[in-house]
C-alpha cells in the first residue's frame, strides 16, 4: 500500500468493540511517518473535514508523512453514537492500529485537535511513536490518566495564543508531570485556527521529522 495516489482513498476500518469507522488516507511516494488526525468535538459540528484537519491532511504528504483522518463514531459515515470522549478513545486506538498497516515501516504518530487532542492523548497503540495535540482542552477526559503523558514516547502540544479554551499558562500547569512532553505557543491563533493553520502544519511536520531523525 505504498502507492502515490494523489487522491484520498476512502476505507474503514473496525474498533475493538465492533464500531466501523469511516477514514480516509493519503500516501506519498515514500513515507517516513504516518500521521493518524483526530478530529474537533463532533457535537458542535467537528468532523474529518474541518479546516485544521484538512490542513494537515493534505500538507504533510507533501513531506513524505502519510496522513489518515477518520470519523469519530456517530459521525458522517461513521456507525455508533457519541460516547462522551471515552468510547471514541477506541476509535482513535484503531486507527492507529489500521495506520500500521497502510506501512509496516513507517512509524505512526498522533495528531489530535481539540476534542481530538483530549481524546487521541488518552489512546496508544504498540505503533505510536509520538503524540501531537494541537489545541487540547485538557478537560474533556482527565490529563493526570492520558496515555501521553505517562509515556516516555516524545509529546508535543501546540496551544493558540488566544485560546478559548486553554491557556498556555495553565496548559502548562497541568502538564507539569507529564514525562517527555514539550509545550509551544502558536502566536496570534485562537482555537479555531482561522487563517492560522500553516504554522501549526509547519511544526507538526518538524516534530515528526524530529523524532524519526530526517
Amino acid at each position: 500500500m505504498n502507492a502515490d495516489s494523489g487522491l484520498p482513498q476512502i476505507t474503514n476500518f473496525t474498533t475493538s468493540d465492533g464500531v466501523a469507522i469511516e477514514a480516509e488516507y493519503l500516501l506519498p511516494r515514500r513515507i517516513k511517518a504516518i500521521a493518524v488526525i483526530s478530529h474537533p468535538h463532533p457535537l458542535y459540528g467537528g468532523e474529518m473535514r474541518n479546516n485544521v484537519v484538512q490542513a494537515l491532511f493534505s500538507s504533510l504528504p507533501e513531506d513524505e508523512i502519510a496522513t489518515l483522518r477518520y470519523n469519530f463514531r456517530g459521525v458522517g459515515n461513521s456507525q455508533g453514537t457519541h460516547g462522551e470522549g471515552k468510547l471514541e478513545v477506541a476509535d482513535s486506538e484503531a486507527a492507529f492500529a489500521f495506520a500500521g498497516e497502510l506501512s509496516k515501516s513507517a512509524p505512526v504518530f498522533s495528531v489530535g485537535y481539540s476534542f481530538g487532542a483530549d481524546v487521541s492523548l488518552s489512546a496508544d497503540n504498540l505503533h505510536v511513536a509520538g503524540w501531537v495535540g494541537i489545541a487540547s482542552p485538557l478537560a474533556l477526559l482527565d490529563p493526570a490518566e492520558m496515555k501521553a503523558g505517562l509515556d516516555k514516547r516524545p509529546t508535543m502540544l501546540l496551544v493558540p495564543e488566544n485560546d478559548q479554551f486553554r491557556a498556555l499558562v495553565d496548559a502548562r500547569d497541568i502538564c507539569e508531570p507529564w514525562t517527555a512532553t514539550s509545550i509551544e505557543e502558536i502566536a496570534g491563533a485562537d482555537h479555531f485556527f482561522m487563517g492560522s493553520t500553516q504554522p501549526v502544519t509547519d511544526r507538526t511536520s518538524s516534530f515528526i521529522a524530529e523524532v524519526v531523525g530526517h
